[in-house]
């Protein structure tokens, strides 16, 4: 799939400006959602939290598909989380606004979805770690997707940075959820797939060499043009013999026989 790229903004200026604010708005929404999750923590301790953890297979454990992500086992484990969203979360929303927005959603139940139906029984699962593999799968597979430069770019940052959730997914460490990490990643991928479509491609700079290509293809173009023929079929008709009423058609001239 390859998606048109439009030209240069007709106002640079413009779109830089709005190019700043966008990036400024992404990253105070994941400052915000960590800040949040840092409130969470403090509260846990008042009571159980385990209540409000994924629990596999057991009713009573679906209600933490909402409430799990927001939880956290240990200072080291939000400080984990909190540093992937931040990361994550802000070239996420700055690339992608609307597809991540729309996607959040299908990354958290998608995250607890994968620890209650793999997980083992009677163990809890809690975390934002699968929304983080969601994150990063869906940035990565966007710019698989959409192959715009931005796109290409966010992808190459989240693989630099967090290249090593293409592994997590799977059983690693005891203690770790790698359930929630599938499940997440693949509610990205879903959602990448489904909201490919959903932020317009920003505007391409256009660099001087291609410019220059481009004038030296039409320059060699026009030099064809004048010296190559063009065809037969192009030529205009500029004069069309009618064919007179009386006039008789298709009539055969005999010739005399040749003398022996």
């Amino acid at each position: 799939m390859h998606l048109p790229t439009p030209d240069d903004p007709l106002d640079p200026e413009a779109q830089r400006a709005a190019d700043k604010r966008r990036l400024a708005s992404a990253a105070k929404g994941s400052v915000v959602f960590v800040l949040a999750l840092v409130i969470v923590f403090g509260l846990q301790g008042l009571g159980d939290y385990r209540a409000f953890a994924v629990e596999p297979r057991v009713l009573a454990g679906l209600p933490g598909l909402f409430s799990a992500p927001l939880l956290h086992g240990s200072p080291e484990h939000l400080v984990a989380n909190a540093t992937a969203l931040l990361l994550l979360g802000t070239l996420a929303l700055a690339v992608y606004p609307r597809a991540t927005l729309r996607a959040l959603p299908l990354m958290w139940l998608g995250s607890g979805l994968g620890a209650w139906l793999l997980g083992d029984a009677g163990s809890f699962h809690l975390g934002a770690s699968g929304v983080t593999h969601g994150l990063m799968f869906l940035v990565f597979v966007l710019g698989l997707l959409r192959r715009d430069r931005p796109s290409i770019a966010a992808g190459m940052i989240a693989f630099l940075f967090y290249g090593g959730m293409l592994l997590t997914v799977l059983p690693q460490e005891p203690g770790v959820s790698w359930q929630s990490h599938l499940g997440g990643a693949v509610g990205g991928i879903v959602a990448a797939f489904l909201l490919r479509r959903a932020d317009p491609v920003p505007p391409r700079r256009r660099y001087s060499w291609e410019i220059e290509e481009e004038e030296a293809e039409r320059l060699a173009q026009a030099e064809r043009d004048t010296f190559e023929p063009g065809s037969p079929q192009d030529v205009p008709v500029l004069w069309k013999r009618e064919p007179r009423e009386d006039e008789e058609r298709g009539v055969v001239l005999r010739f005399p026989p040749r003398e022996r």
